[in-house]
């Protein structure tokens, strides 16, 4: 067969590219197969071969990818989770790997060839944002590309000392209240017995490793564990905003290296007397764990902010609640972009009658139902969760008189 001249390759390199842009704009309707947090950032340049040039979508370590389809063995199509967040071509992790050692590579050859004074401080700013190829970790541990993590990230809220005592437990659950009734339809809260933090990555895929467990139940832990992450993943699917209420998270570093990536929130009280007195209220069956509760709360108060992604220090239950209210108004838009949106009423409804539903909806909504009886078990047997949310709201509103006269004292 005779090779293809210039111009056959050129009028194949148009067809292909077209076909690739007509994938890429179907793609935008499809459901999320998958989501991916980044471990390395990237940039699209020219000699990528991305194959709709300017269609690449460009990404920050840690920021987080929804996967629509798989283009070919290069490339993924999928969007940035952020309100203007555009679908586009993600780079596959093989050739994520290629494309940055390669611009390693380069970077460090125009590194060798400057010579001068200015040229050199150059090449010191290049290699101080270098890439470094995966290896070996700390921890024989390999760095991926990417760390798979739940489509929807799961809310897990801590603070504003420990979990199962009066204070703390009140105050999420009157926070817990609010959100069930104002995302009423979008929102799951499950209770989480299993102990997540040791659901590390490394432990999970390489059970032989020393882990913070009793060898002798080790494997009838790692596989309660795996069965709740993978439920928390099931919820997620759904794509509804999905909440915690972990029995034993109650540090961030707990849920730091899981594959969970969880939306951490703080709820904070930031004077120790306030605290104190709101404990001592409780009665002597809190007061005894008084000083365990303290060093709780001054463990998570010197966390950097950065550790967690809201931060309610608010006085006032109401304006705790808008709070995080705002915060997951925004990241629901930003995990479900317009186009993804039924376009009226009667389009959802010819789609609800024509199309079969998804072999995961069934699953979630009796999971639903069943987590909500668990978390209803952990209320008081004789108070209602509207009677527990009111106490604690009055709790909180007392929280802002006590903290005032505090600092009228001082």
């Amino acid at each position: 067969m005779p090779p293809k001249k210039k111009g056959e390759h050129k009028d194949t390199d148009v067809v292909e590219e077209r076909n690739a842009q007509v994938q890429l704009e179907k793609a935008k309707y499809k459901p999320v197969a998958f989501a991916v947090r980044c471990n390395f950032s990237y940039t699209p340049a020219d000699d990528d071969n991305v194959p709709v040039p300017g269609q690449a979508v460009t990404f920050e370590a840690r920021d987080f990818l929804h996967i629509k389809e798989k283009f070919n063995n290069d490339w993924w199509i999928g969007r940035p989770v952020k309100e203007d967040g555009v679908v586009g071509f993600v780079p596959s992790p093989v050739n994520l790997e290629t494309i940055l050692i390669r611009r390693e590579v380069q970077a460090r050859k125009a590194a060798k060839a400057l010579a001068n004074k200015a040229a050199s401080q150059a090449a010191q700013d290049m290699n101080s944002k270098k890439y470094t190829p995966p290896s070996q970790g700390q921890y024989g541990e390999q760095v991926a590309m990417y760390d798979v993590v739940p489509t929807m990230r799961p809310v897990v809220l801590m603070g504003p000392s420990l979990k199962g005592l009066e204070v703390t437990d009140m105050m999420q659950k009157a926070l817990f209240d609010f959100l069930k009734h104002r995302f009423e339809g979008r929102i799951t809260i499950t209770r989480v017995t299993a102990d997540i933090s040791l659901a590390k990555r490394s432990i999970l895929n390489n059970p032989g490793k020393k882990a913070l467990m009793d060898r002798s139940n080790t494997r009838s832990n790692l596989a309660q564990i795996q069965g709740e992450v993978e439920r928390i993943f099931e919820l997620a699917r759904s794509l509804q905003l999905v909440v915690l209420d972990a029995d034993t998270v109650n540090h961030p570093m707990q849920v730091s290296k899981t594959s969970l990536a969880p939306i951490l929130v703080y709820v904070k009280i930031s004077s120790p007397k306030v605290l104190t007195r709101l404990i001592k209220t409780r009665g002597k069956s809190q007061t005894k764990h008084l000083n365990v509760q303290l060093v709780a709360a001054d463990k998570l108060a010197q966390c950097p902010p950065e550790m967690f992604d809201v931060i309610l220090d608010e006085n006032q239950l109401s304006d705790a609640c808008e709070h995080i209210a705002d915060y997951l108004e925004s990241y629901w838009r930003a995990t479900h972009p317009p186009e993804m949106e039924p376009a009226n009423a009667v389009v959802a409804q010819l789609a609800e009658n024509t199309l079969p539903a998804s072999p995961t909806v069934i699953p979630v909504l009796k999971t639903q139902t069943s987590t909500e009886k668990n978390y209803k078990e952990k209320t008081d047997v004789k108070s209602s969760f509207h009677v527990i949310s009111s106490h604690s709201s009055h709790v909180l509103e007392r929280q802002l008189s006590v903290e005032n006269k505090c600092l009228n004292c001082e």
